[in-house]
């Protein structure tokens, strides 16, 4: 009553040696790690405001702000870099695989199948694929071999064939031959989520020509996968769709996003996720079409002689 103010509440100080993994019982464990991680959010919190404050008052005399090292401004350089400016890059583009498409010679005809007797997750996947890529067709395997499928896509006309494998019902791996010289990417899927899945997600995607985003395929063996992708949708995209693929590469793995542009007024634009999304891990790369016994491999992930460092990526 006398108008004075309450006390402060009691700041928590850890010891400097104060382990969590010390404490035996599990709630009060997680309870001191929640409490530690409150206090690093604010003492890291204030150490920003103070730095801004530093800065506001030097003004122009202000030190440029340091870059903050991450795993990708630190990577290992790798001596497959590609050189937009290569002549011998330019070649091989030139004569390759996807040459007839990006001279728009060829439109692409996409066939998605499965691994033998889908369950409901993966047929809905399969489905929700088959309207993100245009000019694609969904058929179910029963029993028939990739080896017999393949020369029946060749005769059809298809261009590329996807295969979505499963395990315990939940799609794993992706396989996507270009057809009819190959070459054969092997991936393995993870973080598959359906459209009914994704929060905040827009209504069903139209059947306009979406645009093609490929971000990060720097290396020569980045460079084929993504003219591999690239290869499945149509040259011209119809931008009247506002809808976009992206196949955004991070550390080697490859995020796919499906978007749609919503423009808020002439300098303001949002983007509305669409769905479906994964990620995906290369894991092959096979010359020719599939052969899983006398296959020639351009190259393997092979982990305990690749991934030996953080910083080295093949993508």
């Amino acid at each position: 009553g006398d108008g004075a103010s309450p006390p402060a509440p009691e700041r928590v100080v850890f010891p400097p040696t104060f382990s969590v993994s010390e404490i035996k019982n599990k709630q009060r464990r997680h309870f001191m790690f929640l409490r530690w991680k409150q206090q690093q959010r604010k003492e890291k919190l204030a150490l920003k405001k103070k730095r801004r404050k530093e800065r506001e008052a030097l003004g122009d005399k202000a030190p440029p702000k340091p870059v903050p090292k991450t795993i990708e401004n630190q990577r290992v350089y790798d001596e497959t870099t590609v050189d937009p400016n290569d002549e011998e890059v330019a070649f091989d583009e030139a004569t390759d695989e996807f040459a007839p498409y990006f001279n728009r010679q060829t439109v692409p005809k996409i066939l998605i199948t499965t691994s033998d007797r889908p369950r409901g997750r993966t047929v809905r996947f399969c489905e929700q694929l088959a309207t993100v890529i245009p000019n694609s067709h969904v058929f179910y395997r029963r029993g028939l071999a990739l080896k017999r499928i393949i020369p029946q896509c060749i005769a059809r006309d298809f261009t590329d064939l996807i295969v979505i494998n499963e395990d315990r019902k939940i799609p794993n791996g992706l396989v996507l031959s270009h057809l009819p010289d190959g070459p054969t990417a092997h991936f393995r899927m993870s973080s598959v989520r359906l459209r009914k899945e994704i929060k905040r997600k827009g209504k069903e995607p139209t059947e306009h020509v979406p645009e093609v985003i490929l971000n990060n395929f720097t290396t020569r063996l980045g460079h084929s996968i993504g003219r591999m992708f690239a290869a499945l949708f149509p040259h011209d995209p119809q931008f009247i769709g506002r809808q976009v693929a992206t196949f955004h590469n991070q550390r080697d793995y490859i995020f796919f996003r499906f978007h749609r542009y919503i423009f808020k007024s002439e300098k303001k634009v949002g983007i509305q996720e669409l769905g479906p999304r994964f990620t995906l891990k290369l894991r092959s790369l096979q010359k020719g079409t599939f052969d899983s016994k006398f296959g020639e491999y351009e190259w393997i992930h092979k982990r305990r002689e690749m991934d030996t460092s953080r910083r080295k990526f093949h993508l």
